[in-house]
Order: structure tokens, then sequence, then C-alpha cells
């Protein structure tokens, strides 16, 4: 079809759309889809998968001191095929099945011209409620995007898996942050989406040994099956934990992606001293014994979001060195999207929900 014909459907159209109002009040609307500018491409998104963020925003109208205060369209983590392109793109084309990158640095501010793009100044995150007016999401039938945010995926790929690209990348971020792992008696703390593609992460970057902490049965069997060494439910044998702590510690390097403060004080005292302790779950406020992290000389740091890791996390995913298909709990259409966020917040039915939208 004629790019020009494209466009001008392209103006009468509306497009089903996934919107947070408020606390537990999720609403379907139809927004209207822009035409495909330049630089631009017109995508039908085939795969959402809905985040911690999403579910922070469904269950209680905000991020901590982040609130929603007007109509949000949710969703980051998505895939889709390309149905129009705008002008001066080349390297796309229509038909084509991509991964999206959510984030859209400034490219001017100090820390993108120092190549540090997720410490943008003036970053755009989809399904964000950060900036006001708000920068709405994914969770559409229908997207305009850069394409520069687009990464190719073969013809036929699973646009499901694609959708894990986002939050794969997150945490392969992560273990960059951390330094090399080859060789390294890795623990990583939680077993929620983030901690499990954690475990995916750290085995693929060479760990010797992952041991995983939790307080669900069904998360840690879920880790051993990915590729986890040991488990520990801290809920039932905490000695377990505490055992692995005594001489100053075991663990080379620790990934804590619980969020939770008991969660943190056992990572800081099983990581052996001189180890290193990456922060990778939100969990708000909370206090930190910094007397064990200075007299093991601990080496603690953060880690948000992620830059070049997003195209990295394609190319696993392609080539199937990394497989997430373990953690999806099933994909529920976007008319049901109430069922689909309500079941991806109870944690002991589901790991990871998707939203499909065809």
């Amino acid at each position: 079809m004629p790019q020009a014909e494209t466009a001008r459907e392209a103006r009468a159209r509306t497009t089903l759309a996934v919107m947070v109002h408020g606390a537990r009040d999720l609403r379907l609307a139809e927004i209207p889809v822009p035409v495909p500018g330049p630089g631009q491409v017109e995508i039908a998104i085939g795969a959402g998968g809905i985040c911690g963020s999403d579910l922070h925003y469904y269950l209680e109208g905000r991020i901590g001191a982040i609130v929603v205060r007007e109509p949000l369209v949710l969703g980051h983590e998505i895939a889709g095929t390309i149905t129009a392109i705008g002008p001066a793109v080349e390297a796309l084309k229509l038909g084509d099945r991509v991964a999206i990158n959510p984030g859209l640095a400034c490219g001017e501010c100090r820390y993108c011209r120092a190549g540090l793009r997720l410490h943008c100044l003036d970053m755009r995150f989809y399904g964000s409620a950060m900036r006001y007016p708000h920068v709405h999401g994914g969770f559409r039938k229908v997207l305009v995007a850069e394409a520069r945010q687009c990464v190719s995926l073969p013809a036929d790929f699973d646009l499901t898996k694609a959708a894990f690209a986002e939050p794969l990348a997150v945490c392969l971020h992560a273990v960059e942050r951390a330094g090399p792992l080859q060789g390294r008696n890795v623990l990583v703390t939680g077993c929620g989406p983030i901690g499990a593609l954690t475990i995916l992460a750290a085995r693929h970057a060479g760990a010797a040994r992952i041991t995983a902490t939790d307080v669900s049965a069904k998360a840690l069997a879920l880790a051993r099956r990915i590729g986890a060494d040991e488990t520990i439910d801290v809920a039932a044998a905490p000695e377990r934990l505490a055992a692995l702590a005594a001489n100053k510690g075991t663990f080379d390097v620790a990934f804590e992606c619980a969020g939770a403060a008991p969660a943190l004080r056992g990572a800081l005292e099983a990581t052996r001293a001189r180890g290193i302790l990456v922060l990778v779950g939100i969990g708000g406020e909370m206090q930190l014994a910094m007397s064990v992290a200075v007299a093991k000389e601990l080496d603690l740091r953060g880690t948000f979001r992620f830059d070049g890791e997003f195209d990295q996390a394609v190319a696993a995913l392609v080539s199937g060195r990394i497989d997430p298909a373990p953690l999806l709990t099933d994909v529920i259409p976007i008319e049901e999207a109430r069922r689909a966020f309500d079941l991806a917040a109870d944690k002991a039915r589901a790991m990871k929900v998707q939203l499909s939208f065809a």
C-alpha cells in the first residue's frame, strides 16, 4: 500500500489502549493513532509484559512519590510488527517484527554526551508518571514510535519472547555493574521476574555457582528450573542463609532483587569481605547495616534501567542463549486487561503475565 494512503487512513483511526486513572481504576479507551512523522514507524503491538511498576500504578495509583495525575497508558515491555513507515526511515521496512526500547534519551544533556544515556536528565520512558504531562506507554493495539527505538527480529520470532527484552536488559545491566562473573559464587535474593532473569543473566555471564533465596516455594522451584544450583526458603529455613554468613560471608557477588529490608540484610551478611553487592530491587526507604558494609569493606553498587544492554538482550533472546519462556505464566487479551493485572498481582499464581493485542 502506498505510504500516502497509509497515512490518510491513520489520521482517521483510533486504537484500543489500557489506561490507569488511579488506584484500582483501570479502563480500556480509544485513543488517536498519529501519522508517523520523520524517523518514526507505526507498530501493531503483539505482546506486552506487565511489570512491577505497572502493578504499582494499578494497585496504588502511584510509585512512591510519583503519582498518576492524569489518565496514563501503561506498559513498557512490548514487541510488535511494523505497519507503516514515516519519512527518512531506512533501516526498517513494512512487516518487520521489532522489540521496542521504551526509553528515549534527549541526547543533549551532560549524561547523554558522556555516554550515560540511562541517566538522561530529560528521559522520556514509556508508561511513566514521573513527568507531567505523563509519558504514555505501549499497552495499545497500535503505537507510533521512533525508528531508533526499534530492534529488528527474525520474521518468525515469537513476540512473547521479544517482550522480555526490556526486563532482561535491566538484569544484563545489573550483571555489567557487578563486573566479571566468570567463576564467581553468586547470590540472588528475591526470585520474582527480575530475580529470575538475573539468574539467567548471571549464568549467561559465567557464574560458577548461583544460590537463590525467596519466601515462596513456587518461585524457588522456578529458580532451580532455570539454573540456580541451590535455593533457600528464608521463611521456612532462615538458618541456612545464616550459616552462609559465617566467617564474614560466602558469596563473591550478591544481587539483591527483592527490594525488601530483610533480603538486603541477608545479602549484606552473606557476601564475603570485599565482595560486591548489587542493589537491583527498588524498595523505597530502608535501613542499611552500615557497620556490616564498613567492617567487611563491601562494594555496594546501584543499578538502574539499561542502555546498550537492550540490544544485547534482543541478541541473547534471538540466539536462544537466554530463554525466558519458563517465566511466562499466561498471555491474556487486551480486552481482559483487568483480569490480566489481577493475575499478575497474585504472586502465588503468577510470575510474568503478558497482554496480547491482536
